[in-house]
């Protein structure tokens, strides 16, 4: 799996600039923005090839010191409240084979995540301050319309990741 990092997460994490993916298969592919909500640093995670979208709120340093640790369990968290199971998660990670640090995927997978932040910003009401897991905010987010690289016309990401991963369950 390829976690393509912004410039701006980049940045923040002091990292030098990542090579770029040569992952095919576009549902092996996410890119990660660092973004604030309410003063806190957040992860916002996008999948490049259906949209879908999860937020780590409040990340703690020590957190952004494992950042496929911190990935892979918002992904996780959000992939089982948004109604997969456990076994389909682990199936999906499995089958991704660890996660490899790159740049982002191209300039419309890009677009999309921008506009991911968008609808994030617009649906700030859902965000629960107790805690990390985001599970109303990425409900929210990834049940409005839009459009992404992977699918042609409006979807939701909800919908077209549940397509996107049936493959690989």
């Amino acid at each position: 799996m390829e976690l393509g990092l912004t410039f701006p997460l980049q940045r923040f994490l002091k990292v030098k600039t990542p090579a770029y993916g040569a992952e095919p298969d576009r549902r092996f592919c996410w890119d990660l923005h660092v973004i604030g909500l309410r003063g806190r640093k957040c992860l916002l995670a996008v999948h490049c090839h259906s949209r879908y979208a999860f937020v780590r709120y409040d990340v703690a340093p020590i957190q952004w010191a494992d950042l496929s640790g911190l990935f892979r369990a918002g992904l996780t968290e959000s992939l089982i409240s948004s109604g997969f199971s456990q076994k389909q998660v682990e199936e999906y990670l499995r089958q991704a084979d660890g996660a490899v640090i790159t740049r982002t995927h191209g300039r419309r997978e890009v677009a999309f995540l921008n506009r991911a932040w968008e609808d994030v910003l617009a649906q700030e009401l859902c965000l629960d301050i107790s805690c990390q897991v985001q599970p109303l905010l990425d409900h929210a987010v990834n049940t409005r319309p839009s459009r992404c690289v992977g699918f042609e016309g409006l979807g939701t990401g909800l919908e077209r990741i549940k397509t996107s991963l049936s493959a690989a369950f």
